[in-house]
């Protein structure tokens, strides 16, 4: 079950010549590949372009009615394979991942491909994420695409810019015989506009026409002599060609006044922050007319020397806008002005940041800096000299926490490591791995496991140089998702062949959940198009390891704890794993809420349990909240005079899973939680029932109220 569905939306997707389409930039790119007539697609969720798999999967129909093969790939290597098709074939297919993981994920399959070359347009669309809303390490695409000639496009972050870029990256690598690179910023996924529509197109050449007249040509094998020749031909021909389509088609666009003594080079994806910079300066207006030249480049490698020099004609400073280091562009940029002989004076990373995220104000204080250094004559008067000093921002990093992402209220990943915890009592701190996924979360407090990640995949492998025999075994922990991506193969693979002695745990929760909730090989759902209740104990065993345990039921935390001290203490040779299984809450939420809802009105009966906490028992000293630190458990002070300490309370975002009470029965804690089912539309005699309970404990309180001593204060 995908965190969004996109039903309604795809019905857009038939729109014809002559209609406006209005929406999401992942659908705007989606239509803009069925009107260039692609003829497979396929990808790997992951943030920014999530969103854009889900897209496709709801739009299966469609696709099928063009002839266009879809494919959810088990990860991005796989997509990267996919795109083959288009070696031998004129057939155009398209690949979409997060970058730049899923880039380093699929570096073997991209590099063959760019050295092969391609007949039909191959397009990856890579979901580029760098900066603060980065889920991933700072990297960026572009220094692979320079390493294997991959063309690289980065558009204008508008809705006809991003349609256009599809069109054009067809062509070009058509063109130039190379697979070319789409990157969309996060930003650019979500952005809202219109732009008009034309036909849909089917493929020219189906995959379905391809089998019934296969090709091959040995040249393209990448096998010496021939990688060889690749080199050149990447040199001699592929290079030229896409350096003449972009020159000859004018993919990079130029705006403002063409004599100016100043010029901007930047990113498209970075004009939209520019252009508002130059606003802000008095140097743009409303519609985006700039007053300083801008030479934006949609498409960020190659760069076309002689296109670039013919920009600088006339000027004296160029300022090189290039989000992220190391600064490719700006190097590239300073050769050709070498080469060429010019006088004209390069600038970039010395009013700009080497690293991070150029916001708003980033942009803004680069720009300003530039401007009034190189040409102040074009500023306006109350930007060169402002009347008025700004107040200094205040530094609000040591009043405002930081606030790192959690496990959701109700995780079934919580009680794992709470059970971890508890073994850790006994046993001392355990090395312990962790993977990519939720259960990520485990490395901050409470519980405080996991202190290293390598890939998604790659936790248990990551353990293997302290598989050697240590006091204390090696634990790893990963999900079902990175199990499926690449852990079987790499890590459980490895752990089987050279007999490792440490414990993996498998947190399966039985969807890729980080990634928006998708099915995968072991989830329970049924899924008509996909293969799924492949179950990962089978898939353990299969390669070799017997020592598997499954727990159904990851909220019991006693047999959690009990499970994980087995694994640690057993003598049976060979790795020890885990297979911890519940679903994931907030996809259980998204299923039983609706029906919840609907049960109500339709005036069925409905029983939803909730949890508190006795404040007269609880006694106050928090350890529940350090062993679950579920976000609806907090604190609360009492007006009792006689109890300093708050005590632990539980809020109505509560869902019901136990997990508190579970963990306080475990760890052997204060009895202080209880749970109370709250029955909506109940039968007459549970009415009845209810009145009559309601009716005794009102008199009991009545009667203790009254033995009790008080005192009241005389005016």
């Amino acid at each position: 079950m995908a965190e969004r569905s996109f039903k309604a939306e795809v019905k857009h997707l038939r729109l014809g010549a002559g209609e406006s389409f209005t929406g999401e930039g992942i659908l705007a790119i989606t239509k803009a590949l069925l009107e260039n007539g692609v003829g497979y697609v396929g990808g790997y969720q992951g943030a920014p372009i999530s969103h854009l798999m889900d897209v496709l999967a709801d739009a299966e129909e469609l696709l099928t009615e063009l002839g266009v093969r879809f494919e959810a790939n088990a990860n991005e290597a796989a997509a990267a394979a996919m795109l083959a098709a288009s070696v031998h074939y004129p057939i155009r297919g398209a690949v979409t991942f997060k970058g730049s993981v899923g880039v380093n994920v699929a570096s073997d399959a991209l590099a063959n491909l760019a050295s092969s070359g391609v007949n039909g347009g191959a397009l990856v669309i890579v979901g580029e994420d760098y900066g603060e809303g980065s889920s991933i390490m700072q990297e960026r695409t572009h220094g692979f695409a320079m390493k294997s000639q991959f063309w690289l496009l980065d558009p204008r972050p508008n809705l006809p810019s991003i349609v256009k870029a599809v069109g054009d990256g067809f062509e070009l690598s058509e063109a130039s015989n190379t697979p070319v690179m789409l990157m969309v910023r996060i930003r650019a996924c979500h952005v809202t506009g219109s732009f008009p529509t034309r036909d849909n197109q089917s493929p020219r050449l189906s995959v379905r026409d391809a089998l019934s007249n296969p090709q091959s040509d040995f040249s393209r094998v990448v096998l010496p002599p021939m990688s060889f020749a690749h080199e050149q031909d990447k040199i001699d021909n592929r290079r030229p060609a896409a350096e003449g389509y972009i020159r000859d088609h004018k993919l990079n666009e130029v705006f403002g006044p063409r004599e100016a003594p100043v010029g901007l080079v930047l990113q498209g994806g970075m004009y939209n922050s520019v252009i508002r910079a130059l606003q802000r300066l008095g140097l743009a207006d409303i519609h985006g007319e700039s007053q300083v030249p801008l030479y934006v480049l949609n498409v960020t490698y190659p760069l076309v020397p002689d296109e670039f020099l013919s920009f600088c004609e006339g000027k004296e400073q160029v300022l090189t806008i290039e989000e992220g280091q190391p600064e490719f562009i700006e190097q590239q940029l300073s050769t050709y002005l070498y080469r060429a002989g010019s006088t004209v004076k390069l600038r970039g990373k010395d009013v700009l940041p080497m690293a991070g995220e150029y916001t708003g104000q980033v942009m803004l204080d680069g720009i300003g800096q530039f401007l009034r250094e190189a040409a102040p004559g074009i500023l306006p008067a109350q930007v060169l000299a402002p009347n008025e000093e700004r107040p200094p921002l205040p530094d609000l990093s040591k009043t405002v926490p930081i606030r790192p992402p959690g496990f959701c209220i109700g995780c079934p990943e919580r009680p794992i490591f709470a059970a971890m915890k508890l073994v850790q009592k006994e046993t001392g701190k355990l090395q312990i791995s962790a993977d990519i996924g939720c259960h990520l979360f485990a490395a901050l407090p409470p519980f405080e496991i996991g202190g290293a990640t390598m890939g998604y995949g790659l936790g248990p492998a990551a353990n293997a140089a302290f598989d050697g025999g240590g006091e204390r075994r090696p634990v790893a922990v990963i999900g079902d998702g990175g199990f499926w991506h690449n852990g079987l193969s790499s890590s459980f693979t490895n752990m089987a062949f050279n007999k490792s002695d440490g414990v993996a745990v498998i947190v399966d929760n039985y969807y890729s959940a980080a990634t928006g909730g998708q099915d995968v090989m072991s989830s329970r759902a049924d899924n008509p198009t996909k293969s799924t209740k492949n179950p990962i104990s089978k898939a353990l065993k299969g390669i070799g390891i017997n020592w598997v345990r499954q727990v159904d039921r990851t909220y019991d935390v006693g047999k959690m704890r009990d499970v994980l001290r087995e694994a640690l203490t057993t003598d049976a040779p060979g790795p020890r794993v885990i297979v911890a299984s519940s679903e994931c809450m907030l996809n259980r939420q998204r299923r039983e809420k609706p029906q919840r809802a609907q049960a109500i009105r339709d005036g069925r009966r409905v029983e939803a349990p909730r949890f508190g906490v006795d404040e007269d028992v609880c006694t106050g000293d928090h350890a529940c909240i350090r062993l679950s630190g579920c976000p609806s458990l907090g604190l609360k002070r009492l007006d009792d005079p006689l109890r300093d300490d708050p005590v632990a309370s539980i809020d109505q975002s509560c869902v019901g899973c136990g997990n508190c009470g579970e963990v306080a029965d475990a760890a052997v804690l204060c009895p202080s939680f209880y749970r109370a089912d709250l029955v909506h539309n109940p039968g007459k005699w549970e009415t009845r029932l209810a009145r009559f309970r309601a009716r005794i404990i009102g008199w009991l309180q009545a009667r203790r109220n009254a033995s009790r001593l008080t005192f009241e204060a005389q005016s």
